[in-house]
């Protein structure tokens, strides 16, 4: 597995930078980083438990945390903070970038947002009373 070699963080442009010792370089989006965030949050506690993220297309990193030789912990601007993103979730992130992103506008679309709405932010899911209920795990 590629290491990261070196991570610059674009607020303005709203882009993730990573390079790695392949001599690969991708440029993720915030919000793309956001909505896959690898957190049990987000991810769910299994296999069909996922939970799709709205509202995101502004989102900046506040904060971005190594964590070992091996992950980064970042902090978003809408308060998200408990997704470990290892190289290798980078990497892949970065290498399926355009597949990645056509799967996050089919499930907007699929839960009933129109061409790239549902990224504003603000937006709810259709039929959500507020905030979901915790499910009891610290995250």
């Amino acid at each position: 597995m590629p290491a990261c070699t070196g991570l610059t963080v674009h607020n303005k442009s709203r882009v993730l930078e990573i390079g790695f010792d392949d001599d690969r370089t991708f440029n993720i989006p915030l919000e793309l980083l956001r909505v896959y965030s690898p957190s049990a949050e987000v991810r769910g506690h299994g296999a069909g438990q996922e939970v799709l993220q709205v509202g995101k297309r502004d989102v900046t990193l506040l904060d971005l945390q190594p964590v070992g030789n091996y992950a980064v912990k970042p902090t978003f601007s809408d308060g998200h903070d408990s997704g470990l993103y290892t190289w290798e979730y980078l990497y892949d992130l970065g290498a399926n970038l355009e597949e990645r992103w056509a799967d996050y506008m089919a499930r907007l679309h699929a839960a009933g947002f129109e061409g790239d709405s549902g990224r504003e932010p603000g937006t709810v899911l259709p039929g959500a009373a507020g905030k979901p209920h915790a499910c009891g795990h610290h995250h």
